[in-house]
């Protein structure tokens, strides 16, 4: 089974999480992946813990199905090759600072000239234009400087470190993907690629789909705890009585019916329509107090049994055992290339004529350095000179 992106091949010029992670949507739905690494510059994800077997989990997940080419891309020889392969590639993706890639004679102008059919993926924190272009940053700067997180927190607390990495996976990764795959599908009509300039900040603005409409259109500026999906309603967390956690979404009059039926105060929905703070403020600490009187394995087998929109925050561990997710197949176990297997956290998505299996974990620096440029037509004793030059690692 070759997967439905089996015709399209990456060069992928990226580190950390953003670039790495759209390019395993693609090598997970068949592309070809080629990671371009340098042999001296260490990758952050290779020694972010924890390891299993030495490799870091991050990097094995993040870069299966995909080959590694180790090139010091500082040396002409080795951005010879890199022009080389261009010839054969659809997609180039970088995650460098602005001008980076021009500098070493890599950037979108020069490529394409190579090869006009070229797509050339620049992901970056604030984009290759305005003040902040080449400005230093991270995920929670991106959300911060989108607004995302000025409404994201608690009223005495503040913002929320988010547990997942929203403006770069969500910002970045998933943007470059929809992105670069509209700009093939554009390729089949105009026959040329294209330069598709991912900022995580601009991506991460456009996440504010409602609070951002709303202030837009109506000049209402969103706050922590003020609005109903944001901790303003009583669609929120509760605690139960051991200490863990119930996330409650009953927005409908029904489900919101069922809820209160479920904790033995049916008297307490229609205060769940109320838009008065102070109502939906007295109805949050009612419901809290019911979900304290019982524990957290009670009020599993509780509202198991009700479709009021209550579910358990659930540990990862949890989640990995949960019926739900067992039955999509959510964790596959990826080959690691001596025998045996890692467990991962499997392609999501599900395609009526399947997807590859997992070929292998992530693999080492520059681990299909020789077979790659054998593929260009260099002899081996050309290969060897160019690791003894250091050019090739």
């Amino acid at each position: 089974m070759s997967g439905p992106l089996a015709s399209l091949k990456v060069l992928d010029f990226s580190t950390l999480l953003p670039g790495p992670f759209a390019s395993l949507m693609l090598a997970d739905m068949g592309a070809e992946v080629l990671r371009i690494e340098s042999p001296t510059r260490m990758d952050l994800l290779r020694v972010l813990p924890p390891h299993d077997q030495g490799t870091s989990a991050s990097h094995a997940y993040l870069n299966r199905n995909k080959r590694s080419l180790a090139l010091d891309l500082k040396q002409a020889e080795a951005l010879e090759i890199v022009r080389a392969l261009v010839k054969d590639y659809d997609i180039l993706l970088e995650q460098f600072r602005p001008g980076v890639m021009e500098r070493l004679g890599l950037g979108y102008e020069a490529l394409k000239a190579i090869n006009p059919r070229l797509i050339y993926v620049a992901i970056t924190g604030y984009g290759q234009t305005g003040p902040y272009k080449d400005r230093a940053g991270h995920d929670i700067n991106y959300l911060a400087l989108a607004g995302v997180a000025s409404y994201t927190g608690r009223q005495d607390a503040g913002p929320l470190p988010l547990g997942v990495q929203l403006a770069d996976v969500g910002g970045g990764s998933l943007h470059a993907v929809v992105g670069l795959l509209a700009a093939v599908i554009a390729r089949q009509q105009s026959g040329v690629g294209q330069y598709l300039d991912v900022s995580m900040t601009d991506c991460s603005f456009s996440l504010n789909a409602m609070a951002g409409a709303g202030y837009l259109a109506c000049g209402v500026e969103p706050e922590w705890e003020s609005h109903v999906l944001n901790g303003g309603s009583f669609y929120d967390y509760y605690r139960s009585r051991d200490g863990r956690w119930m996330s409650v979404g009953s927005l409908e009059p029904a489900f919101m019916q069922q809820l209160c039926t479920a904790l033995g105060r049916p008297e307490l929905a229609a205060q769940g329509l109320s838009p008065k703070p102070e109502q939906q403020k007295a109805l949050k600490q009612a419901l809290q107090v019911e979900f304290e009187k019982r524990s957290f394995d009670e009020l599993c087998a509780l509202f198991a049994a009700t479709d009021a929109c209550v579910e358990p925050v659930l540990t990862l561990s949890e989640a990995v055992a949960h019926p739900q997710l067992k039955a999509r197949a959510l964790v596959s176990q990826v080959p690691r290339g001596d025998g045996s297997t890692q467990s991962q956290i499997a392609c999501p998505l599900k395609f009526s004529d399947g997807l590859p299996a997992p070929r292998h974990i992530g693999v080492a620096v520059g681990a299909h350095s020789d077979e790659v440029l054998v593929e260009l037509g260099l002899s081996a004793q050309r290969i060897a000179e160019l690791r003894q030059a250091k050019v090739v690692g």
